[in-house]
């Protein structure tokens, strides 16, 4: 890279707290001048996430930069003739991924001259994702871009960001990470109330409202139990492609064959979700929860 070069701080805003706390970081290190609050929007995410992430937009100084594509998940999936599943999601990949190689290539890179340096909010136990990050900003752009991971190289492995986020900035975290306790608390929702003795809090991250085509039965399970409207939708997007395509495919599988969300909906109804609150999902969350 030539001396007249001049860099760019990109923040690759999800609206999680990990996000955020590396923006904050970003911003006081490098000047609000230098940096970008980046969002990818992919139609489908939780009101309270907007909420909290123009708090902390507010908080630090920094106005988001957003970029959408215009379509929902469903409708890529009906684009690209495929149903997202916890092993291929097509949604990330063009509602995010797309988004974002558009947005350093084209608009930084190329129109403002620009070399972008990426920050997730990636924490020390997730390290095998931050080496996959790594991987493809190295590969995938035109020329590769550098990606750093503050919250695993510079801070210690139990910083609280959450806490901190809570507490010194006094903003709420996003309400899909403590959904299960709200329910309980203020409506005294029954169901909530047993998802909280089974050790879950909410959900283990905040994108899509909850309808995350990766997510797996506990995921669903609980989904079911706090927002049955949301498992609905779900539900009857997943039948609409079916009929579409006319394909038996689904987000969930079993026995390496489909299982739809309308058979995993009548398995709860008849032998309770509780059961599957135990079925801990493989650990595979959406490239949405880092970019």
């Amino acid at each position: 890279m030539g001396n007249n070069k001049k860099f760019v701080h990109v923040a690759m805003f999800s609206g999680g707290a990990g996000s955020a706390f590396v923006a904050n970081h970003m911003v006081q290190t490098y000047g609000k001048e230098n940096c970008i609050l980046f969002f990818t929007n992919t139609l489908w995410e939780d009101e309270d996430n907007y909420r909290f992430m123009n708090e902390v937009s507010n908080y630090i100084g920094l106005e988001i930069t957003e970029r959408i594509d215009g379509r929902t998940p469903e409708e890529v999936f009906h684009d690209e003739r495929f149903l997202g599943n916890a092993r291929l999601a097509k949604c990330s990949e063009e509602l995010k991924v797309r988004q974002t190689i558009i947005f350093l290539e084209d608009e930084l890179r190329n129109q403002r001259d620009l070399v972008p340096i990426l920050y997730f909010g990636i924490g020390p136990h997730e390290k095998h994702r931050a080496v996959n990050l790594k991987e493809f900003y190295t590969h995938f752009p035109i020329e590769p871009i550098e990606t750093r991971f503050p919250l695993i190289d510079l801070f210690r492995e139990d910083l609280d960001a959450k806490g901190i986020i809570q507490e010194e900035w006094g903003i709420k975290l996003p309400r899909m990470y403590t959904i299960a306790e709200q329910l309980a608390e203020n409506e005294n929702n029954e169901n909530a109330k047993i998802v909280l003795k089974n050790g879950i809090k909410g959900f283990s991250h905040a994108n899509c409202a909850g309808r995350c085509v990766r997510g797996g039965f506990q995921h669903y399970a609980t989904l079911y139990a706090l927002w049955p409207e949301r498992y609905k939708e779900q539900e009857e997007m997943e039948e609409r492609f079916r009929a579409t395509f006319k394909k038996d495919v689904s987000i969930l599988k079993k026995n390496s064959g489909s299982y739809t969300m309308k058979e995993f909906r009548e398995v709860m109804e008849r032998e309770g979700f509780e059961k599957f609150l135990f079925k801990e999902d493989a650990d595979i969350p959406c490239v949405c929860s880092f970019s």
